[in-house]
């Protein structure tokens, strides 16, 4: 099955880098997303914000990026860790 995601969004909030009981590097975001979609026929304005987690040398680099980037995300989705809601977990980013 597959599940993978992608989004160009800014991030509106980054928490700082924590780790893992591992040692792994691990870092929560927020994303913020605006555009204009095409659905059924008609334009539609969307906008969100999504909670996304990053490990390893991504975590490194989304703590050194600044508020309000612009991003070009993929990743896949996974519950959260308290098991409500949704999170998407950064694979690849690229700036925008």
């Amino acid at each position: 099955m597959d599940n993978q995601f992608a989004l160009t969004a800014t991030l509106a909030e980054v928490q700082p880098l924590r780790y893992t009981p591992a040692g792994l590097p691990a870092i929560d975001v927020v994303l913020a997303h605006e555009s204009v979609q095409s659905e059924a026929g008609a334009d539609r304005q969307v906008k969100l914000t999504a909670k996304a987690i990053a490990f390893g040398v991504l975590a490194e680099r989304l703590a050194r990026q600044a508020l309000g980037s612009c991003w070009r995300i993929r990743g896949f989705m996974a519950a959260g860790r308290n098991g409500k809601g949704l999170v998407l977990h950064i694979q690849e980013m690229q700036q925008e």
